[in-house]
């Protein structure tokens, strides 16, 4: 680690980088000069090389000789995630931050981001792309990715926030330190996690609508991001509602008529509000509201998945063959989760018939998808993608109605009967 010998300063800015040899140069020179000439609060930089096989380190190294403002911390192990909780975990700034090393965020929006947390008024600080009086140079795949994502988190975790993803977020060292012990994602999602703690905390959390040009030799893994990032979403989801993820609340308390009803995680205790065997007081019609709420999270992530997988298939298959494809590789996700999450039941007995039942249940999908296209195609040959996903769309969620009746009173019947959970 190379360290330079200044006091603690009020803001450190981590730049997480993993093989980023060419941009993390002129990037953090950028930056540095940046914070020298036009930024009035004391300020570090802390290259975070994550497990990188290039020259970054080395790079990172000779910053660090150079400039006074600038130290660089070596992880062996890759991971955005797991790089800033590390560092962000023993730091003693007053604010942290980070930003993408290839500064796709116009650094004018600096100050608006930290200044609300030195000041107090607010505990978390995020840029956003997707508020009014930002401005977003990209390309309609990542612009569909990410809002689809943002809605996702509405609909699944209640967000209040506009923009998950964005590489350019702050939060108070005091906030932090009790907030980054209950994070466990390593990766991408930490970000978004990170946030839904913090809303879950009461904590206040400041947009900054950022202009903002998309990297274009980015080398992000977008399937495997996405995946990775439903996985978080339902972990998060149930999580919160079975009261496994534990969130003490840190805002200041609100007005009796400003509180806001149902926080995720607060809707009841141990196995959300069953008996020890699975029976007693939540039964009938709150059984079902809780089964409806469950189906409707994964529901929403299998839909987000299944929209893009379907649009990254569609350049290589017609439209039938990248809907059928796509609803099969979303099909045995979906069944597992519901199996867990949804309809409470654990351990191997069973799984492998409730996956054909499953199966079988996506056939329906399958049909109404199939013939809506057709429909589409018929009225519209020329119809763009665009077209085609929004009517896909319709048709997934008549499909989601009639397997949620199939789910509950055929797939998974039995079990729900004996109450095995």
């Amino acid at each position: 680690m190379a360290t330079s010998g200044r006091a603690a300063p009020q803001v450190e800015i981590v730049v997480p980088v993993r093989n980023e040899e060419r941009d993390l140069g002129p990037s953090v020179r950028r930056l540095e000069e940046y914070l020298r000439t036009d930024f009035p609060f004391t300020a570090r930089i802390t290259i975070a090389d994550n497990g990188s096989s290039d020259g970054t380190w080395a790079v990172a190294l000779t910053l660090a000789s150079e400039l006074d403002a600038v130290r660089a911390v070596r992880l062996e192990q890759p991971g955005r995630g797991r790089a800033l909780r590390a560092i962000w975990l023993t730091a003693d700034a007053d604010v942290l931050a980070y930003m993408d090393v290839d500064l796709s965020t116009d650094l004018n929006a600096l100050l608006p981001l930290v200044a609300p947390l030195l000041s107090g008024h607010s505990d978390v600080a995020i840029g956003t792309r997707l508020a009014r009086g930002a401005r977003v140079v990209r390309g309609p795949r990542r612009e569909v990715i990410s809002r689809g994502y943002n809605l996702l988190l509405h609909a699944a975790l209640g967000a209040r926030f506009s923009d998950a993803q964005c590489g350019f977020k702050a939060i108070s060292r005091t906030r932090a330190r009790v907030l980054l012990p209950l994070t466990r994602d390593t990766g991408w999602f930490f970000d978004t996690e990170l946030l839904i703690l913090a809303q879950q905390a009461g904590l206040r959390i400041h947009e900054v609508p950022v202009d903002w040009i998309d990297d274009t030799d980015s080398r992000v893994n977008v399937i495997a991001t996405i995946l990775a990032d439903l996985r978080g979403v339902a972990r998060l989801r149930f999580g919160l509602l079975r009261g496994s993820i534990a969130v003490p609340f840190l805002g200041d308390p609100a007005p009796p008529q400003e509180r806001r009803p149902g926080r995720l995680g607060q809707e009841g205790t141990g196995q959300a509000g069953f008996g020890k065997d699975g029976s007693g007081p939540e039964s009938g019609k709150r059984r079902l509201r809780r089964q409806v709420a469950g189906f409707a999270a994964v529901g929403a992530a299998s839909t987000v998945a299944y929209v893009l997988v379907y649009l990254g298939l569609r350049v290589a298959l017609p439209p039938q063959w990248a809907n059928a494809v796509s609803l099969l590789i979303t099909a045995i996700a979906n069944t597992a989760a519901n199996r867990r999450f949804t309809f409470g039941i654990r351990g191997r007995p069973h799984a492998g018939r409730h996956q054909a039942r499953g199966l079988l249940a996506f056939g329906t999908g399958l049909l109404l998808t199939s013939a809506a296209l057709a429909w589409l195609h018929a009225v519209a040959p020329r119809s763009g993608r665009g077209t085609e996903v929004a009517v896909l769309v319709v048709a997934s969620m008549l499909a989601t109605l009639v397997r949620f009746v199939l789910y509950r009173n055929w797939v998974f019947r039995s079990d729900l009967r004996g109450n095995k959970r």
